[in-house]
């Protein structure tokens, strides 16, 4: 055990998870490449867990944070007016699509989450909230009620009265045979029977993602929402859609997952890779859903300065490189290499995703079950050859990939030849 993992576990929670079975300290990075302290460079599939949108020491970014820091101002707070926040915010919400748009920044995905549970609350005068099943929505204690992993639940406490729905379980026996249409159609069936039977009635609003991140990338078929949001809008329902990991272009399809639904929400909540690795996250909602809250409210550190240079710079980063066209285009090799190659695996089970966010779910080929120490064996054997990835699913068998949307044609290749190469070393 190295000097540095046991000073680590002396000092830190034990339920930090940390990955591999010699976890690595990342000192240096380049581009869409790492190197830890033994001087290793990795080619990184994960980017701090969707955080580093546009790759390590870009210029603009870097450029952008220094000229803050050298004005001697790193922080005001809110009570003060901050030009980069309004700038940051005037491009978000025209980018939103929401009518009358308003934005109210956070530090995290769970506050920004936080955030649009209160306002959605607030409007309703109610404490009741639907969320999906397999959802991640955060660490905090509203955050984790809407939250369906138990992975990631440590009780059954909660702020809220939720219920949750199906839409990203086509696995479950019931679901695994119907088309698309008759699965939005038993979905929707299903939303109506909730709203009958585990509710008063006067819910809140309905929080999804589009894609689910901790969930192993899992989806609804395109059009769910939509289908969702007729129902929601029969009884006033708000919408959140959270887009911590799928907002900005990742899904290459559109620059927000929840338009492959062809639906807008009342609210979106982001975070990650907005301020590639600087903390800011933030909800963009209605003006009148945005207004509605009557206690004054701050966030001492929510948009600050700094957070908020670095996300202009990464914003106007990521618009003028179209690297949304570069995630369409870069995921739709690694996917369509992934299952070509798939067959030749009894083990994987699916290969899934959008854009440059993707995923391999391994299973036991003859049981069909999930299989989470495949998965751990894979981790390693990707490791070894100098890619990093992640891992996530309800039962922790799906490799979960998500590239800087700055990857190259090259580096695309690369990650996948190690992919297929790690497949066949644990075949």
């Amino acid at each position: 055990m190295s000097e540095l993992l046991a000073r680590h576990r002396a000092v830190m929670p034990q339920w930090l998870s940390l990955y591999y079975e010699q976890p690595i300290e990342i000192t240096g990075g380049k581009g869409n490449h790492v190197v830890d302290a033994d001087g290793t460079s990795y080619l990184d599939f994960f980017a701090g867990i969707l955080t580093n949108m546009i790759g390590y020491d870009v210029a603009e970014v870097r450029d952008a944070v220094e000229r803050q820091i050298a004005s001697g101002v790193v922080h005001t707070s809110t009570v003060y007016l901050l030009r980069g926040q309004v700038e940051l915010a005037e491009k978000i919400a025209r980018l939103s699509g929401i009518p009358d748009a308003k934005v109210f920044f956070t530090n995290s995905g769970t506050e920004a989450n936080e955030s649009a549970l209160l306002l959605a609350t607030v409007a309703r005068r109610s404490n009741q909230v639907l969320a999906m099943r397999q959802s991640y929505h955060g660490k905090s204690f509203g955050a984790t009620a809407v939250t369906s992993n138990r992975a990631w639940k440590n009780n059954g406490l909660s702020p809220l009265n939720v219920s949750f729905l199906h839409g990203a379980d086509r696995h479950l026996p019931q679901f695994a045979r119907l088309s698309d249409h008759d699965y939005v159609a038993a979905c929707v069936e299903d939303l109506r029977h909730v709203l009958a039977t585990t509710t008063g009635g006067d819910v809140a609003a309905l929080i999804a993602e589009p894609i689910q991140g901790v969930g192993g990338f899992t989806m609804a078929p395109d059009g769910l929402f939509a289908a969702y949001k007729e129902v929601l809008d029969e009884y006033g329902i708000l919408f959140i859609s959270d887009e911590v990991q799928t907002g900005w272009g990742r899904t290459g399809e559109s620059f927000w997952g929840i338009a492959n639904h062809g639906v807008t929400p009342d609210a979106m909540t982001f975070a990650k890779g907005l301020g590639n690795g600087f903390a800011i996250g933030g909800v963009v909602a209605r003006g009148d859903l945005m207004d509605a809250p009557h206690a004054i409210g701050l966030n001492t550190f929510g948009g600050n300065p700094v957070s908020t240079a670095a996300a202009n710079a990464t914003l106007d980063y990521v618009l003028d490189h179209d690297l949304q066209a570069n995630a369409a285009a870069r995921g739709a090799e690694i996917i369509a290499g992934l299952r070509e190659a798939a067959p030749r695996f009894p083990f994987v089970g699916d290969v899934r995703g959008k854009g440059l966010m993707f995923a391999v779910e391994l299973i036991d080929p003859e049981t069909l079950r999930p299989d989470p120490a495949l998965a751990s064996r894979m981790m390693e054997e990707t490791r070894a050859r100098g890619l990093l990835v992640g891992k996530g699913g309800l039962y922790g068998n799906t490799m979960r990939m998500a590239p800087p949307l700055t990857l190259t044609q090259a580096e695309a290749a690369d990650g996948l030849r190690i992919l297929v190469e790690s497949l066949e070393a644990i075949a």
